[in-house]
């Protein structure tokens, strides 16, 4: 099982100009079974580069062959036209369920400013069975409400947990409510705006008490290793140095299933790198 993880920035590259087909390029070319997208627009003119087009259609229908899952919490209107920002899931795996959550985002005097956030939640049917992905972009500017955002996403999983020890089909109930299993194994991934060893990144790690801990990819993978840097390269404007700001979470569970986590260097197309997790 392969999944890409990629904040694309719209598709905006560091010269202004909008290349969708850039960010479809490279995808086909590292040709996953599950693509987890984040900053994806339509309909925002005002963004760099002018982002007028619906990218997630865009998205969509580059990619026939996979099921499409979509998650906007950014949604505003002008002249009754939704200007869209957000998350996008991609699988060749048939999707049984998908849970679009809206994390916290408490008001923080020291910036004012900010965003909705969310998290994308499916569930996947692999060929080694059910498993929960998930995709996010946290808080960049407000430690407040990114902290916020990573207590919301530990409870939920503890939730989906809690749910998967205690589920029960029940064919006698209406179809709204037989969504079926929602397993404990999961893939969390995405832009997180933390680096390795941050207090909200420890925080996302510890333990959580009935379900199995979140661990990192790259440390499962490659152990000490320093990691590749997934944003700073290229000469953009942001950031000033190279950081490492997106990646894969697993569940306990999954951990000896993990082939290898590798950031993928060499495109521009956007101002953060994909990042790659394989799983036997």
């Amino acid at each position: 099982m392969r999944v890409v993880s990629w904040n694309i920035h719209w598709g905006c590259g560091k010269d202004g100009r909008i290349r969708i087909h850039a960010i479809i390029d490279v995808l086909r070319r590292l040709n996953p079974d599950v693509v987890c997208l984040q900053e994806v627009a339509a309909n925002h003119p005002e963004l760099d580069g002018g982002a007028t087009a619906n990218q997630f259609k865009q998205l969509g229908g580059a990619f026939g062959g996979y099921h499409m899952m979509e998650h906007a919490p950014s949604e505003l209107y002008k002249n009754n036209v939704p200007r869209l920002f957000g998350n996008l899931i991609l699988s060749k795996y048939r999707i049984s369920q998908v849970h679009r959550h809206l994390l916290p985002w408490p008001a923080d005097p020291e910036r004012p400013a900010g965003m909705p956030r969310g998290l994308l939640e499916t569930v996947v049917d692999t060929p080694t069975g059910k498993l929960r992905l998930l995709t996010t972009h946290l808080e960049y500017y407000s430690p407040l409400q990114r902290m916020a955002q990573v207590h919301r996403i530990r409870e939920l999983h503890a939730e989906a947990c809690a749910r998967a020890r205690i589920f029960q089909p029940d064919p006698s109930l209406d179809a709204p409510y037989q969504l079926g299993f929602r397993p404990a194994s999961a893939i969390l991934c995405g832009d997180f705006n933390f680096v390795p060893d941050a207090i909200d990144y420890q925080a996302l790690l510890a333990p959580v008490e009935g379900a199995p801990a979140f661990l990192d990819a790259w440390r499962v993978a490659h152990g000490m290793v320093a990691r590749a840097p997934t944003t700073g390269l290229h000469g953009y404007p942001w950031p000033d140095r190279p950081e490492c700001y997106d990646h894969f979470f697993v569940t306990e569970d999954l951990a000896p299933r993990v082939v290898t986590v590798d950031v993928q260097s060499e495109t521009a197309a956007s101002d953060h790198q994909p990042v790659v997790l394989e799983l036997n």
